[in-house]
């Protein structure tokens, strides 16, 4: 998805790769990244609309278009929810202060936030079927006693 992020999402495709029904898998994707697999994608969509937008080369039509959005006025709504500003805006702007900035981290610096979402997970969990850190006071939930040693 991350990789493919101008093509059209195919749920059912991703779900079946992933051996879940589209239902669970949608369900398993929000409670490991914090949003749904759509949300995902269209963060990735304006993340690269701005790397695009900032360069300053293409209109907002044409970007809309390059990163996968086939509507202008979706488009320019979405990135401004998440981003605050509208495309136009944003690529009028000057961007010199991200300019000395490789890619790579300007990228992580300048990524949409969504604001109200749960944060994402950045640490893969280390146990198959986990939903994501849970209260070790609580208990595991499957018959288990808490841990009480830290050592591993």
């Amino acid at each position: 998805m991350d990789r493919e992020y101008a093509e059209p999402l195919d749920m059912a495709e991703l779900a079946r790769t992933a051996l879940m029904s589209a239902g669970h898998f949608q369900r398993r994707f929000r409670a490991a990244y914090g949003e749904t697999p759509y949300g995902h994608l269209m963060t990735r969509r304006i993340e690269r609309a701005k790397a695009l937008l900032r360069r300053g080369d293409l209109t907002v039509t044409e970007v809309c278009l390059a990163v996968g959005c086939t509507s202008l006025g979706s488009f320019s709504s979405r990135f401004t929810e998440l981003v605050g500003e509208t495309p136009s805006a944003y690529r009028a702007r000057r961007h010199t202060e991200s300019a000395p900035i490789p890619p790579c981290v300007a990228k992580n610096l300048t990524r949409p936030a969504r604001t109200g979402a749960p944060p994402r997970f950045t640490e893969p969990s280390g146990a198959a079927g986990c939903d994501g850190p849970r209260d070790p006071q609580a208990g595991h939930g499957d018959g288990h006693p808490p841990r009480t040693d830290r050592s591993a």
